[in-house]
């Protein structure tokens, strides 16, 4: 009998597959496991993780207008075709989203004019 893993690996290397095979399901009846639901799972929950943290769309939210507030409220007229007072309020309000919904290279492009102007930018 193998004293140490690299023993019984070296072991393992020396024997045919129908042979391991056969040891493989010996082991599962003596211990009531399953080495095929172990290996399915884990590729699934592998698989799954990624999706979650990948989104094709985001909010663009405002969360300072910073120094230069004029030209903060120029961007997002022009970004939400709100009128100068409900652009001036939105600025205002901040934090408080500008957009929802957009492709994130457009939310990006949006980021990028809210900061150039003076603003602060997240997007969730």
């Amino acid at each position: 009998m193998a004293s140490s893993t690299a023993e019984w690996i070296e072991e393992l290397k020396g024997i045919s597959v129908l042979e391991l095979a056969e040891r493989i399901k010996a082991l599962e009846e003596e211990f009531g496991v399953s080495a095929t639901a172990v290996a399915a799972a884990a590729p699934a929950a592998a698989a799954a993780a990624p999706e979650e943290e990948v989104s094709s769309t985001v909010d663009v939210v405002l969360t300072s207008s910073g120094e230069k507030k004029i030209q903060v409220i120029k961007v997002v007229r022009a970004a939400t075709g709100l009128g100068l007072k409900e652009a001036k309020a939105l600025v205002d309000e901040a934090p408080k989203p500008i957009k929802e919904g957009l492709e994130r290279d457009e939310a990006e492009k949006l980021k990028a004019e809210i900061e150039e102007a003076g603003g602060s930018v997240e997007l969730k």
